[in-house]
């Protein structure tokens, strides 16, 4: 090839290699943008509930994971035509890769089954909506592991959680066996308040039914329940003393609050009425 055959080459081949590349940098770039707009939008919806102590909708998780999922797909499919255009450009016979291109394929499709797996399963995992950003679960895994935390990303591939030590867990999708949501729906509040044998079972469970009353009557905590809280009665008997328990159902991922404010209005309110609290015995 001689200096004028390079020049034409350069004017008309040469210059497509040019423009598809800075083309599908500057639509890369669009991409990553128009993402991250959709992405704050639904991250702005997210930010304020969770500052009026709401749980956040499941359509606005469902958004941000299925965006950052798509996001990744459409960048991968530009780059993966922007090169098939640029070799044909470049005068690759493509068709004379396809033999050594179905060889290599079956040869990383032994070692790529597990990606493949985590893509499925990742897949699966956004069609149906199982969690999405912003969800507490906890994850069974096939090593018998189990992480625990909130989530901050699903992709295709892996799940990112944010643990409440504050260590970022990624587990690859297709290790997941079981997922526990617990912020979706509704969360079941629990709490046993231990009662001497000798006191007045009866009234004790008044007054633990006057302090689900009051709590359900109280703003600030009915904006969390879901429905007034209820003793369900003698659930224990162990030594010296009784389990009554108190049920409940409440905003997702809000029953440890919940829990917590049951107890301490409960052992104020036995202590008021002059109930003592048992003490340990042997």
């Amino acid at each position: 090839m001689n200096l004028d055959d390079l020049s034409r080459w350069g004017r008309s081949d040469g210059l497509q290699i040019v423009l598809l590349a800075i083309g599908a940098v500057l639509v890369t770039r669009f991409v990553h943008w128009l993402a991250g707009r959709f992405a704050i939008r639904a991250s702005t919806a997210a930010t304020a509930a969770l500052e009026a102590g709401m749980p956040v909708d499941e359509r606005d998780k469902r958004r941000r994971a299925v965006i950052q999922a798509l996001e990744r797909a459409v960048v991968g499919v530009l780059w993966f035509v922007t090169v098939f255009m640029i070799l044909l450009r470049l005068r690759v016979p493509v068709t004379s890769l396809v033999a050594p291109a179905t060889i290599a394929g079956v040869a990383l499709g032994f070692g790529a089954q597990r990606v493949v797996g985590d893509l499925l399963s990742g897949f699966f995992i956004l069609s149906e909506d199982q969690y999405g950003v912003g969800d507490v679960i906890q994850i069974g895994q096939a090593n018998q592991l189990t992480a625990t935390g909130t989530v901050e990303g699903v992709s295709l591939r892996t799940t990112r959680l944010r643990t409440s030590g504050g260590e970022m867990v990624i587990i690859p999708n297709g290790a997941i066996l079981q997922v526990t949501n617990r912020s979706r729906d509704w969360s079941r509040v629990t709490v046993d308040v231990p009662v001497e044998l000798e006191a007045d079972i009866d009234e004790a469970t008044n007054v633990l039914c006057e302090v689900g009353a009051e709590m359900a009557a109280d703003k600030e905590w009915s904006e969390l329940l879901l429905e007034a809280p209820t003793v369900t009665g003698v659930e224990s008997i162990e030594v010296g003393y009784a389990n009554l328990r108190i049920v409940a159902r409440t905003l997702p991922a809000k029953a440890p609050e919940v829990s917590r404010e049951l107890r301490r209005r409960s052992i104020n309110a036995l202590r008021t009425a002059s109930f003592t609290p048992p003490s340990p015995r042997s």
